[in-house]
């Protein structure tokens, strides 16, 4: 159902965080055929690459900059290190505080953290068949969680700003999989839409998406723009098709 506000906020924009440690170490584990990522971090400290410290200071200065957006009123992030880190940087000298929500997280892998796709088919071969019978979308990992799971973290969350926040720009430092259930709910898409769109769209790293308010509607501005990487001399980053990825992007 796609949610109808009588208040809010007047702008949402939902940043992806930039290059982490964990979006090498899964390119490198596909490169090499490995079962299992080279990562010693938790999820919740994977840190950013220079690259990614270099993108999200590219964002500081779209902000900054006269073609760029009008600077948000509210920030809110992720604790996760990757898009804490993008949040603190982006922010820079703006004076704009940075608060943490732990319904901006990353997605819960569960048992199958850190696992390729050919770790999961080799280790778990029951949890591989039972993802593709169930789908994606309602599959959830022994420990972890669904994509169904995120969506209702992200309802949650908008329950949240709507009540408090009219009016504001407010922006999100997050991941992948958050904002993809962001685009669900919002605009009210169904399973097979979500899945098809996760298919044909990486989201690049330190890319921004864009609501407006509209009466009683969230309307989509921009999606996955990569205007703030674009303008600077930082790499442009993002996942390969879903086909070649692990679980899920770090």
């Amino acid at each position: 159902m796609r949610p109808r506000w009588q208040q809010g906020p007047g702008a949402l924009v939902l940043v992806r965080h930039g290059e982490s440690l964990g979006n090498r170490a899964d390119a490198a584990a596909r490169s090499a055929g490995a079962e299992v990522l080279e990562l010693k971090e938790r999820d919740a400290d994977v840190p950013l690459t220079e690259a990614g410290r270099h993108q999200a200071r590219a964002l500081r200065d779209w902000l900054g900059s006269a073609e760029g957006p009008e600077p948000p009123t509210v920030v809110v992030a992720s604790p996760y290190r990757r898009a804490a880190d993008t949040a603190q940087l982006a922010l820079d000298g703006l004076g704009v505080a940075v608060e943490h929500d732990e319904r901006l997280r990353e997605r819960d892998l569960g048992v199958l953290d850190r696992l390729t796709g050919a770790g999961i088919r080799a280790r778990h071969p029951q949890e591989a068949a039972r993802r593709q019978h169930l789908g994606k979308f309602y599959y959830q990992p022994p420990s972890g969680e669904s994509w169904a799971d995120v969506a209702l973290r992200v309802r949650s969350l908008l329950h949240d700003l709507e009540r408090g926040y009219d009016g504001d720009r407010v922006w999100l430092f997050t991941h992948q999989a958050v904002i993809m259930s962001f685009r669900l709910v919002l605009e009210g898409l169904d399973e097979v839409s979500l899945l098809d769109l996760d298919r044909r769209v990486r989201i690049p790293n330190a890319s921004v998406t864009t609501y407006h308010r509209s009466g009683p509607q969230m309307s989509l501005v921009s999606f996955a723009d990569t205007a703030a990487v674009d303008r600077s001399s930082a790499p442009l980053t993002r996942e390969p098709p879903a086909t070649a990825r692990s679980a899920d992007a770090h």
